[in-house]
């Protein structure tokens, strides 16, 4: 019978010992087994247990061993743990006999291996065994077979390649469960703790084979054996839940993924639902988010998704538990750097999830006691925190947290009352916030700034951008932030303020911030700006005409006449705040952004014609409002910036402006010019008021017409090309009118004209003529001023003779100066212009008075001295001979060194400004000419007037940007007193240049110019770039671009100077500097090559010591190139080996510099001892750092030589003690100062005596502390200096040693001068490759 053979071969092979290492019997056994237990004889099965009971342990063995045999992948072991399993599920099977905590162990292993990855190259074998195994499967006895029908996928997909079968997996984990359901394993807990671990990990272990198998069939089913466990059968259930919990950690902890969401239901439901009736699993579940939080990783992303796990278990547990989970929250706000981040991302989702946030509110109690109000505190508090990742991550997710509360109105009060943002009084709270914002906008970290500003933004929308001032500002600075995310943010916040709010504050804040950022260098801001510029100014004065022409704007009928009243009309009747805005656009510091936007909008046809009848509709109206009013239009102005912004649009809107209009409005400014000396003297000072006004609108509306003039007819055009030219040739104009009537005259006969040459024809005519009269009129008044000397001595009366004459005196030259003007401006528009008896003029004017005397025989109006009696006319015969220069190159040839000369003699700062002007433009033009005086332009950096400075500074920049200037000689180094300069504006503009521009440009120029700048910013001659003849030559002149000086103020200038350019510099640059330092000025005082008597060498040796221990030029391990290292430290990759190389390299050049530096130092002080100098305490405090911040390299060096580490000691005790006992006796000296000051004073000699007596004490008892404080100072930089743990980089290293270079480590008795003198023998740091 085959029943009866099945039975013998099984258990000859169970006596048999399991055949050894031949893993085909244990195939045999198993095959055999599964046939026996698919009979359906139970006879046979009854005779099986009974002849299997006596060899149970071999049996067990046995079949633990095949469960553990690692062959096929697994495959032989998972084919006998379902052998085994099926025996267990199988009729009479006496369970207890064959079940062993070790073969359970050994099933749970095989099922683990049978799920992990394996490798390709075992697909074959696997495969064939598969099949083989798959043509012995015949039937399946009892309910077992029958739930394993539906287990897996089809049929025809139940393997992969590799041989993996779904359906034998389910089957496994099938018959497991009905097996736990009578073992139980409350006697087995090391079984039952392995059972959870392995059903825990399957869902991890089975993702690569997800494409055979059915994932949610497998979650469900791992799903109802976890469950099936959590059962008092199986010991205690809080101990199970607990271990259950510890187990799903990881897939808790994982990103989105079916495995994570299957252990968050688990948790959620199932143990939840359990825990409602058991108090001792409801502690277990109240502990899980805790431990999860324990748990959770540093990295951003998976943090986040552990935060989101943690949350979801949070909304499961019951109010109370929620509450006692909060508390905690927000005491792990105050713990270590990891619990804080997590309470700081907690917080938000919190009180975003959970139910009664702020509780109920009372008009007595309020919502102090609610914990969404704790929360908000927790979350404030951390915005300040010492760590920046964490103030960055508590800013955003405050802003989160604003956000979604101003949805409703109960929210956003309790808001507005918790930030302190009350009535819209200054509260303690918004005081609070107010200085958070303002510190934070402007912190170090960049993603931190990104943050703050985003806080801004949200709070922008709550507050409806009633923000304080400082907070405005400070955000229109973070628009000039070195980060481009910053600047975009920036401007986002700005303009969601103004978009909510149109405060005149807002309005100009955001005029002077936002516009500007069209000339930045990142496309994505200009576009942005652009965008921003359309929608919010705009738009938004279109909106404002289409009201005014709809007549919604309507006014009162009982007008006053009085002018308050007027202006708070026109206000009325142009909403969002138009007039401010068109006010401000037309500033000077604005307008130059907004043309450029305009120009760009206007290029991508961005411009809509709505833009330009809403101007016109604005005008007309103020007018129309005005002449209501009865009041006389010779006094009428449009709305400042009106006329600007119209002649911007009208260039590519010419079909959106009327003839009618602009010949309307031209004739009403032309009658006021007209009108305008002849008024009355009581209307003198109004009339003087508007006449700049008026002069401002012609210009304006000249661009205008000279923009739309195609769309001129042509009588009209003709009419008032000839009005302009009689007005040009009057001679009467403002400056600012003459160059737009040149060039709209111009563009009218460029466009009117047939061909070019035709209008070049007509152009040529009438430039010629005006030059001619021009030229006339200032000769008259050469002529006049020359025969006429008159005197200024006695006042003239008003209405006499003499008080005429003055006048008419005045009055020609007035126009003479027009005249003057005139000719430049007609040069510039045409340069081919006839100037041969121009030049001869106007070279008398400039050199009126000199004792040049070759024109005065040709011209005897060079007689007078212009320069005196007509400074106007001399100023713009200048720059009138400068245009005609730039149109003139073998002109300016000659004429360059008198502006030159001039430029540095004159002391008119008018005058200079312009001189600087053309300097700077014949720079661009004839570059190679201009060079040579290119120092003389630098010297107007330190000119007495401020805005000669600054106008040098910016056009020099532009020039050195352009690379028309190079960054040679004392250039740079003149530039370096700008960093310094009293005007802020200055500073600013000098801080940007150094920090953003060179920094990119020209990066090692900070590097090799700085010990340069120590001597010339000390004006110190003893460096070798001094010691030539020029350099000596020049001593006077230099001292200008010097801080000369020992005292506070000085010193602290030139550290501010050095301090930004170390800023700049690379680590590999910081320390080749600070090798420059120590060979260049250390050694050369060592070496009496700098004379240390000297106050100016003194200064520079000072200055050293100073830099050496300063901050910026330590070289600390951490630090970056990139002002975004905060965003990075949330951001894996794959550079932390390059790092580690990099700083086990800067730790090797860093041992090696100061190990040749310490001895520069000894040297150094000794000399500085022998000669008694003050600088020997700037040296002490100076080595004091240096021993601190490099302890483990000189660890070395001192352990070589013991007596040179007790000499280092005991002079810095003594430097201390002096410390601390001039402290101490400054200290007394207040007391004692104080006490004089009392009314009570010592009358008898005996209280004197005791007073004495008390004295020195005192100075007794100070010099001890003193003492003792020197010496704990020493003992601690001692210990640090040999207690100090070693850098682990460099232990591992071979580098050279300094004991080696003395022969060995026992050294210490040798003598201190010799190591010295071995060591100052050592090459100095003369360039970067000896690092």
């Amino acid at each position: 019978m085959d029943e009866e053979l099945l039975l013998a071969r099984i258990i000859a092979g169970i006596e048999g010992g399991g055949g050894g290492d031949d893993e085909s019997h244990y195939h045999e056994l198993v095959a055999d087994l599964k046939s026996l237990l698919e009979t359906d004889d139970d006879e046979i099965l009854d005779r099986f247990y009974v002849s299997l009971s006596s060899t149970a342990s071999p049996f067990l063995r046995c079949f633990s061993a095949a469960m553990d045999s690692p062959v096929e992948s697994g495959r032989l072991a998972i084919s006998a743990s379902e052998a085994y399993l099926s025996l267990l599920l199988s009729t009479n099977c006496p369970v207890f006999t064959f079940f062993s905590p070790v073969a359970f162990l050994s099933l749970l292993g095989s099922i683990r291996r049978y799920l992990k990855p394996r490798r390709r190259e075992d697909s074959g074998g696997a495969a064939v065994a598969s099949s083989q195994g798959n043509k012995k499967k015949r039937g399946r006895g009892g309910g077992s077979r029958k739930n394993a029908k539906n287990l897996g996928r089809e049929d025809g997909d139940e393997t992969e390649e590799g041989g993996f079968d779904a359906k034998l997996v389910f089957r496994v984990l099938e018959r497991l469960g009905s097996v736990l359901g009578f073992v139980h394993l409350d006697r087995f807990p090391d079984s039952l703790k392995s059972l959870v671990q392995t059903v825990s990990e399957i869902p991890l272990l089975a993702l690569e084979h997800s494409g055979v198998l059915n994932y949610d069939k497998l979650m469900e089913t791992c799903g109802r054996i976890l469950g099936g466990v959590l059962s008092s059968d199986h010991g205690d259930v809080s101990l199970t839940a607990a271990e259950i919990s510890k187990s799903l950690t990881p897939l808790l902890l994982m990103g989105k993924h079916q495995a994570r969401s299957f252990a968050l239901g688990f948790v959620s439901r199932k143990i939840m639902g359990l825990a409602k009736d058991n108090s001792e699993l409801k502690k277990v579940v109240c502990n899980l988010p805790k431990f999860l939080i324990h748990k959770a990783p540093e990295k951003a992303e998976p943090r986040g998704f552990a935060v989101e796990a943690i949350l979801e278990i949070v909304k499961a547990m019951e109010v109370e538990d929620q509450s006692e989970f909060v508390e905690f929250v927000m005491k792990m706000g105050q713990g270590k750097s990891n619990l804080r981040i997590l309470a700081v991302d907690l917080i938000p989702l919190m009180m975003s999830s959970l139910g009664n946030l702020f509780g109920s509110i009372s008009s007595e109690d309020g919502v102090e006691d609610s914990w969404g109000l704790g929360c908000l505190n927790a979350l404030v508090q951390r915005c300040s925190d010492s760590s920046a990742l964490i103030r960055a991550r508590a800013l955003s997710n405050l802003a989160q947290v604003v956000g979604f509360l101003s949805g409703d109105e109960r929210s956003r009060s309790i808001l507005k009352q918790a930030l302190g943002f009350t009535g819209g009084e200054t509260s303690e709270g918004n005081g609070r916030i107010t200085d958070l914002l303002k510190k934070r906008c402007v912190d170090e970290k960049a993603a931190t700034r990104r943050a703050a500003l985003l806080l801004v933004t949200k709070l922008t929308s709550l507050l409806g951008g009633c923000f304080d001032v400082s907070i405005l500002k400070t955000m229109g600075t973070s628009c000039s932030d070195p980060l481009i995310s910053i600047r975009k943010a920036a401007i986002s916040a700005l303009s969601e303020a103004f978009r909510i709010c149109t405060d005149e504050v807002v309005t100009t804040e955001w005029l002077h911030s936002v516009p500007r950022m069209v000339m930045d260098n990142e496309t994505s801001i200009q576009e942005e700006c652009e965008n921003v510029f359309h929608e919010l100014v705009l738009e938004r004065i279109s909106r404002a005409g289409n009201s005014l022409s709809q007549g919604s704007a309507s006014l009162p009928d009982n007008w006053s006449s009085s002018s308050k009243d007027l202006d708070r009309d026109i206000e009325a009747l142009f909403p969002e705040g138009v007039l401010v805005l068109l006010r401000e656009l037309c500033n000077s510091e604005v307008s130059p952004w907004v043309k450029k936007i305009c120009v760009s909008l206007g290029k991508k046809k961005q411009l809509k014609p709505r833009v330009a009848l809403a101007l016109q509709s604005i005008i007309k109206e103020s007018e129309s409002l005005w002449l209501n009013r009865s009041m006389p239009i010779n006094k009428w102005t449009a709305p400042a910036g009106a006329w600007f912004l119209l002649s911007e649009v009208s260039v590519f809107l010419p079909m959106s402006v009327e003839w009618e209009f602009l010949h309307h409005h031209w004739q009403l400014l032309d009658k006021n010019d007209l009108q305008e000396g002849t008024d009355g003297q009581g209307d003198e000072e109004g009339v003087e008021c508007n006449s700049s006004t008026w002069a401002g609108d012609r210009v304006f509306l000249l661009q205008t017409i000279s923009n739309v003039s195609l769309q001129l007819p042509p009588e009209p055009a003709a009419d008032l090309a000839d009005n302009l030219l009689k007005k040009i040739e009057k001679f009467n104009l403002h400056s600012a009118e003459v160059d737009a009537h040149v060039k709209a005259l111009k563009t009218l006969c460029v466009k009117k004209a047939r061909i070019p040459e035709e209008s070049d024809v007509l152009v040529k005519k009438w430039v010629e003529q005006v030059l001619s009269k021009a030229s006339k009129v200032t000769e008259k008044y050469i002529e006049g001023i020359s025969s006429n000397n008159l005197s200024f001595a006695t006042p003239a009366m008003l209405g006499s003779r003499r008080s005429k004459k003055l006048d008419s005196v005045s009055k020609k030259l007035s126009k003479a100066i027009t005249a003057v003007y005139t000719i430049g401006s007609c040069v510039i528009i045409y340069p081919s212009a006839e100037t041969t008896k121009i030049v001869p003029l106007l070279h008398t004017v400039i050199t009126s008075g000199s004792s040049d005397s070759k024109l005065k025989n040709k011209l005897p109006q060079a007689n007078a001295c212009l320069k005196q009696k007509a400074p106007p006319l001399y100023s713009q015969s200048w720059l009138t001979m400068a245009k005609i220069c730039l149109a003139d190159g073998k002109l300016a040839k000659r004429y360059i060194p008198l502006f030159a000369q001039e430029l540095e003699k004159s002391d008119c700062a008018a005058l200079r400004n312009n001189l600087v002007v053309a300097m700077t433009d014949f720079c661009v033009h004839y570059t190679a000419m201009i060079e040579c005086y290119i120092p003389k332009i630098t010297k107007r950096l330190r000119d007495p007037c401020e805005v000669v400075r600054r106008q040098t500074f910016i056009l020099l920049s532009r020039l050195l940007q352009r690379d028309y200037v190079k960054w040679r000689g004392v250039l740079f180094l003149r530039f370096l007193l700008s960093l310094v300069d009293e005007s802020e504006k200055i500073r600013r503009l000098a801080d940007f240049l150094f920090g953003n521009i060179l920094k990119v440009k020209a990066p090692l120029l900070a590097y090799n110019s700085f010990v340069e700048a120590i001597y010339v910013l000390n004006d110190c001659h003893a460096h070798n770039g001094h010691n030539n003849s020029d350099a000596k030559q020049s001593r006077t002149k230099d001292q200008a671009f010097s801080i000369r000086g020992n005292d506070e103020r000085a010193r602290s200038k030139r550290m501010q100077i050095y301090v930004t350019l170390l800023k700049q510099m690379a680590p590999e640059h910081l320390l080749a500097t600070f090798a420059k330092l120590c060979a260049e000025v250390l050694a050369a005082a060592s070496d009496g090559m700098l004379n240390i008597e000297d106050v100016t060498g003194q200064s520079v040796l000072q200055d050293a010591f100073q830099i050496l221990a300063c901050k910026e030029i330590r070289l600390s391990v951490s630090r970056g190139s990139s002002s975004e290292t905060v965003e990075m430290e949330e951001e894996g990759g794959d550079s932390n080996g390059a790092a580690a190389k990099g700083r086990a390299i800067t730790q090797a050049v860093r041992k090696g510099l100061i190990q040749n530096t310490i001895p520069i130092f000894i040297e150094l002080k000794r000399l500085l001892e022998s000669k008694n100098s003050p600088l020997t305490g700037s040296l002490m405090d100076c080595l004091r750092v240096l021993l601190k911040d490099y302890k483990n390299e000189i660890e070395e060096m001192l352990v070589a030589d013991k007596q040179l580490q007790k000499e280092l000691v005991y002079d810095m005790q003594k430097h201390e003690a002096a410390k601390a006992r001039s402290m101490a006796n400054q200290g007394v000296g207040c007391g004692t100062s104080h006490r004089s000051r009392e009314p009570e004073q010592p009358t008898t000699e005996a209280e004197r005596e005791e007073n004495v007596r008390d004295s020195g004490l005192e100075s007794r008892v100070v010099s001890a502390a003193a003492d003792a404080m020197a010496a704990k100072a020493a003992r601690s930089v001692l210990r640090e200096v040999n207690g100090g743990a070693a850098t682990p980089p460099l232990s591992a290293m071979s580098v050279p040693k300094l004991r080696s270079s003395l022969g060995g480590g026992k050294q210490s008795g040798r003598p201190s001068a010799d190591v010295l003198e071995s060591l100052r023998r050592r090459p100095t740091f003369m360039s970067d490759d000896d690092n």
